[in-house]
């Protein structure tokens, strides 16, 4: 356990200003990998998801702690040098939550996020990681309408080929 004894004194006083209190230092720390980024429709709406894992969290008896995974948008970087890091991005989403999770000694983790790479960097983390993990996703391949609106769809979880110019 990071928090426990005399010698994690440090340890606890970083906690004690994001937030935990005396009786926290015994609860699991459970990460929760937040891909939301405003760069494509398929993350733009998932902090209200991210802040309802928290409270799940932490109504569990939990203490969550929220880092940022980076995003990479093929829709965005098709037909340009930017796509040289689209399936790279993956490993690097993985090695961000690992390194998050493991050099914060996590006790369990949740990812989520809403595109073809987070999502996968999230299971190639959590396959690495010997820690329970879950992973959480409001994607949807299709736009949805209600209340008088029209919902974007993710355009990355749908593939087609491009149609070819006339000449």
């Amino acid at each position: 356990m990071i928090t426990g004894g005399v010698a994690r004194s440090p340890n606890r006083a970083m906690l004690r200003a994001v937030g935990f209190g005396d009786t926290d230092f015994e609860k699991p720390i459970v990460g929760v990998a937040n891909g939301h980024s405003n760069m494509n429709p398929c993350n733009a709406g998932i902090q209200p998801l991210v802040d309802r894992a928290m409270a799940a969290l932490k109504e569990a008896g939990a203490m969550p702690q929220v880092f940022g995974v980076p995003t990479i948008t093929d829709g965005i970087g098709m037909g340009t040098e930017a796509m040289k890091y689209s399936l790279v991005s993956r490993e690097v989403i993985a090695d961000t939550i690992e390194t998050s999770v493991n050099g914060q000694a996590m006790d369990g983790v949740v990812v989520v996020g809403g595109c073809d790479k987070n999502m996968p960097g999230g299971m190639m983390a959590m396959a690495r990681m010997n820690v329970p993990g879950s992973t959480s996703t409001p994607a949807r391949s299709s736009p949805a309408s209600g209340k008088g609106r029209t919902l974007p769809s993710c355009p990355c979880s749908r593939r087609s080929a491009p149609t070819p110019r006339a000449r």
